[in-house]
């Protein structure tokens, strides 16, 4: 019976995933995300992705995995986590986002997930798709959330009921057959933890998170000079932010990392350290760290800013 061969699909997709190193696989049915469409149309006419214009393209391949990827019949959603500790109050150095202390995430995932597509191949047969760690216009969070990975919280970010939110998302759009998983409810509840301690008010209703207010996007995304309405408020980031994702009380069940390659120096680091390294000396700490994004000229406007405050 056909029933009994998506299940079968299924279970091998999970039991892939897990020799892989990811805590968490679901599977949605390939479909447009006609509940998303809105939103998206909506967050992008008020201006929230401020100077993202990639942001505006691709709208249609956003919300229809079908048109990425011609005859496919299933999204995989995966999850990679990436946790280091929490994060003590007391820090007083410069902070960088958890996920860009270790090597760049999108090679380490990457690698994995064409595994993953080689040994679907070996155990099931020819699987036609394609990966993508961040790499494509795919709204991740939607469809980890249908596949019953977690919810979208307040915070925007993806959250497991069992682990949390520090993890890296990952999709495999395929043409393979396989059992869907039932999506997750939400459970933040009347919880505004998030929204309370976003220093920028950056977290706004509906889910949605206004760009042109985030410490993340100033210290990533924004190539020119900070505004003045962020100063006194970015409060030692100088690499993305997680300060919505420290106080979620989901996180308290997070767990450390797995992967030796996510480890780094970026913790250790004194302000002074920070403030007289060289270019050279950045160069060879941080090879192949997702802080070459924001390049060593953004990492030294943002010491400087976060100086000034």
């Amino acid at each position: 019976m056909k029933t009994d061969l998506l299940q079968k699909n299924s279970q091998e997709v999970k039991s892939i995933a897990q020799s892989l190193g990811f805590e968490f696989c679901g599977i949605a049915k390939a479909e447009k995300l006609v509940e998303e469409e809105s939103r998206l149309e909506s967050w992008l006419n008020q201006k929230h992705h401020a100077s993202m214009q990639y942001m505006e393209n691709h709208f249609e391949l956003r919300l229809d995995p079908t048109l990425l990827v011609p005859g496919a019949k299933t999204v995989i959603s995966l999850m990679y986590n990436y946790f280091q500790q929490a994060r003590p109050k007391s820090e007083k150095g410069y902070k960088i986002a958890q996920y860009a202390w270790g090597k760049d995430y999108h090679k380490v995932v990457k690698k994995k997930l064409q595994e993953f597509i080689m040994q679907l191949n070996q155990s099931i047969g020819q699987v036609n798709g394609r990966v993508f760690v961040d790499s494509a216009p795919i709204l991740e969070r939607s469809w980890a959330a249908r596949s019953g990975l977690g919810w979208v919280g307040k915070n925007s970010m993806l959250i497991n009921k069992k682990k949390g939110s520090f993890y890296f998302l990952a999709e495999i759009i395929s043409d393979l057959e396989a059992w869907p998983d039932i999506p997750d409810t939400d459970h933040c509840g009347t919880c505004t933890a998030c929204i309370d301690a976003c220093p920028t008010d950056a977290i706004l209703p509906e889910k949605n998170i206004n760009s042109n207010n985030c410490i993340s996007y100033f210290t990533i995304e924004h190539k020119d000079k900070i505004g003045p309405h962020m100063s006194g408020k970015m409060d030692d980031w100088i690499f993305g932010c997680d300060i919505c994702q420290d106080v979620c009380p989901w996180n308290r069940f997070a767990q450390k990392h797995q992967e030796p390659k996510f480890e780094g120096p970026k913790n250790n680091l004194s302000k002074t350290d920070w403030e007289e390294m060289t270019h050279e000396v950045f160069n060879e700490i941080f090879a192949g760290s997702p802080l070459k994004r924001a390049k060593w000229e953004g990492i030294k406007r943002n010491i400087l800013f976060n100086k000034k405050a």
